[in-house]
């Protein structure tokens, strides 16, 4: 395949606007390119995330806010890559695997990516019944009213309209950074913890590993690779949008890791209070009780935009890797009679997975860990795919290709990755294993 050199530069990075040079277009270019970096990076900490980040905090106060940092580059190396690919090729993650390596890898690629998307799927709808029915609002409700609510979201047959209102969703997860003030240490303690990593009272535990491992995991899934490269597609972004798609992609991954943080300083007033940890939700009331009704109200409706943020971005990657492999006519900014086949299988994925939570006695434990794993599993060999093509001189135009100094980096947090995931997988398939191991 070879690059479109003719879609390298042009003036406006999205047709309609007429961007000059200069401070102000400068500004007016990064408006209007932004969106993906944001989006992607954010609808990562959904209904799990906030479950894992709170319950470090929970667990572990601010000990392990020195993990965020060290994740903060990690996250915007990995899709920084996706940026460039997307770029250069103006195509999505699933169609470049094919043409690269061919339908056997293909294949594999794809079935892992839909397998995973749908099991996260069913977890965040879980999320949804679960909240709801901590409203007071049977699940029976909550749920279906939550997926008509997104079949909604996207249906709009304009990219610009989807990401404005998705864009509006990620900022009210601003919402963390007030809480966070509201129930935080004080500032010593927390940039202590954040730049002179130490371990909590009792040391180095296994339950204390598993968090390390889990808040790993839940910042770069596989599912990302896919959305943000076809957000760039859809958005029709070009050479002359890469500086500032970068830019995007850093604030999202800033803003990511801050609210992480926030969710984290959250978790910590029940370790603060001594209460015990069971979930966000049962959290929200025990934080209620002692900062007033409002607290706990928004915690609630924190966690079902976290889990529609997840929901929109995974569903929509398994429809445009869909679209991507079956040659479909597929983006947002086709209306659904125009491409059928892609609002068809976005549909399929959030109504199953809806239906699913709504089955009484449904394994949904079973699922979860089945999520843990398969992401651990997935996860590296995504990320070695998306190295090897972004080394490919043939097939990139040497602006997009990586360096030396890239490939040293991506390689090192490929390796990272392979470690850490294998290590998640075991102790979720082997739970006592780190016990074993400690002593």
């Amino acid at each position: 395949m070879a690059l479109d050199h003719n879609n390298l530069d042009r003036e406006t990075p999205v047709k309609g606007w007429v961007v000059k040079n200069g401070f102000w277009g400068r500004i007016m270019t990064f408006l209007v390119v932004f969106g993906p970096g944001l989006i992607v990076m954010e609808a990562d900490n959904d209904a799990g995330a906030v479950a894992t980040y709170t319950q470090a905090g929970a667990q572990y106060g601010t000990h392990l806010m020195w993990l965020l940092l060290l994740l903060l580059p990690i996250t915007y190396f990995v899709q920084e890559m996706v940026v460039r690919l997307g770029i250069a090729t103006g195509q999505g993650h699933a169609a470049m695997i094919y043409k690269r390596f061919g339908r056997r890898w293909g294949n594999f690629s794809m079935f892992d990516l839909q397998l995973v998307n749908f099991l996260t799927l069913v977890t965040e709808f879980a999320a949804i019944a679960l909240v709801s029915d901590r409203m007071g609002i049977p699940p029976v409700i909550g749920v279906p009213v939550s997926a008509i609510a997104l079949s909604f979201l996207v249906m709009t047959g304009s990219y610009r309209r989807w990401e404005r209102m998705v864009v509006f969703l990620c900022l009210l997860d601003l919402a963390w950074i007030v809480l966070a003030f509201l129930f935080a240490p004080s500032v010593g303690s927390i940039v202590k913890e954040t730049f002179m990593p130490s371990l909590p009272i009792g040391g180095l535990s296994s339950d204390y590993l598993f968090l390390v491992i889990g808040i790993v995991g839940t910042t770069i899934a596989p599912w990302q690779l896919f959305f943000q490269q076809n957000c760039i597609a859809d958005k029709r972004l070009r050479y002359a949008d890469l500086k500032a798609s970068r830019t995007d992609t850093l604030v999202g991954a800033c803003m990511t890791i801050a609210i992480a943080g926030c969710m984290m300083l959250v978790g910590n007033a029940m370790h603060r209070h001594g209460i015990v940890f069971t979930d966000p939700a049962q959290m929200a009331n025990e934080l209620g009780h002692l900062a007033g009704p409002v607290v706990r109200w928004t915690i609630f409706l924190l966690m079902i935009n976290a889990s529609i943020l997840g929901t929109t971005a995974i569903s929509l990657s398994s429809a445009w890797a869909f679209g991507d492999v079956l040659g479909w006519s597929h983006g947002l900014n086709i209306k659904p009679k125009d491409a059928p086949g892609f609002y068809v299988a976005f549909l399929v994925c959030v109504l199953v997975a809806g239906g699913i939570v709504l089955i009484p006695r449904a394994p949904l434990q079973l699922i979860i860990l089945s999520v843990q794993v398969l992401s651990g599993v997935v996860l590296p060999w995504a990320l070695v795919l998306l190295q090897i093509l972004l080394n490919d001189k043939e097939m990139l135009d040497e602006k997009f290709v990586n360096r030396p100094w890239n490939n040293v980096i991506n390689w090192s947090i490929i390796g990272l990755m392979l470690v850490l995931s294998a290590l998640m997988a075991l102790q979720v398939m082997q739970p006592d294993v780190f016990h074993d191991i400690i002593g």
